[in-house]
C-alpha cells in the first residue's frame, strides 16, 4: 500500500517508514556522480629497511607476507631493504594509507619479517597511477608478479 492509502477493514490509515525515501528525478543529459564514500583502488608502495638479514629468510617472509595478503602484486628485496607494491580497497587515502602504515608490523609475526622500519609510502589513485605508467614516468609495471630480488 502506497503512504497515506486507508487500510481496508477500517484500519487506519498507513503512514511511510523511516526507510522510504521521495523519488527525484534527473534531467535528461545530467551525470551520474557516484557517492564519494564508495571503495576506491589505490596502488601501494611500502618501502622498509633496517639491520642486513640473510636474503633467504626475507625472501621466505616475503612469500609468506603475499599468501597472507593476497592482493599483494610484488616484492623486491636486498638483505637489507625491501619494496612492496600492491592495490588497496578503500574509501579514501587516508583509509589506504593507514592500512598500508599497518601492513609490515601486523604480519611481522605470522609472516617472519625482519624487524624493520617503514621508509616511504607512496599511495596513488588507480587514474594516476595508469596515467604516470602511460606517460612513461610511473613505477614499472609489476612484473613479473611475485617475490624478486633487486
Amino acid at each position: 500500500m502506497r503512504p497515506g492509502a486507508t487500510a481496508s477493514h477500517g484500519d487506519s490509515p498507513v503512514r511511510g517508514t523511516a526507510e522510504e525515501r521521495p523519488l527525484t528525478s534527473v534531467a535528461a543529459g545530467d551525470r551520474f556522480e557516484a557517492p564519494m564514500d564508495l571503495p576506491r583502488l589505490w596502488h601501494v608502495t611500502l618501502s622498509v629497511s633496517g639491520e642486513e638479514v640473510p636474503p633467504k629468510e626475507l625472501r621466505r617472509a616475503l612469500e609468506q607476507l603475499a599468501h597472507d595478503h593476497p592482493f599483494l602484486l610484488t616484492s623486491r628485496y636486498a638483505n637489507d631493504h625491501a619494496e612492496i607494491r600492491y592495490w588497496e580497497e578503500a574509501r579514501d587515502l587516508h583509509d589506504a594509507a593507514a592500512v598500508a602504515l599497518r601492513l609490515w608490523g601486523e604480519h611481522r609475526q605470522s609472516a617472519g619479517l625482519p624487524a624493520w622500519e617503514i621508509v616511504g609510502l607512496e599511495v596513488i589513485d588507480r587514474e594516476t597511477y595508469h596515467q604516470r605508467i602511460a606517460e612513461g614516468y610511473g613505477p614499472p609495471p609489476a612484473t613479473p608478479v611475485g617475490v624478486h630480488p633487486f
